[in-house]
């Protein structure tokens, strides 16, 4: 009786750690990713890739920086109103028809929410 007794114990144990460690697994795979800042979409490739075409010179971190498009400095002097580079950053062919700015937004390249990260962040520099 008593190895019987010895025999449950250890495989409630046993099934308690499965359990345990599944619970454990669905929180992590159910926990969400941080979200990405706007300097982090700016520079990802896939996004905002806001390096491809613009120096950036008060980021350190600014890797292969692209000298087609003016460099992002000093942007809420040279945008007072932050509204209007968001619609550039959404789509400059409204200001400029001849613009050969990817038009993020209206492409659906970039969120409504990722280019008011981006915004902000540009905004700063």
């Amino acid at each position: 009786m008593r190895k019987l007794h010895q025999v449950a114990v250890a495989t409630a144990c046993a099934i308690s750690a499965i359990m345990l460690s599944g619970s454990v697994l669905a929180q992590e795979a159910g926990a969400k990713k941080a979200e990405p800042t706007g300097k982090e979409l700016a520079f990802e490739r896939k996004k905002g890739n806001c390096l491809a075409c613009h120096a950036m010179p008060t980021q350190p971190d600014a890797e292969s920086a692209g000298l087609y498009g003016p460099p992002l400095i000093a942007m809420s002097a040279r945008f007072p109103d932050k509204a209007k580079l968001r619609a550039q950053i959404w789509d400059a062919t409204v200001a400029n028809p001849s613009s050969t700015m990817i038009p993020f937004g209206k492409h659906g390249v970039l969120s409504e929410k990722e280019i008011d990260k981006i915004t902000d962040f540009v905004y700063g520099l």
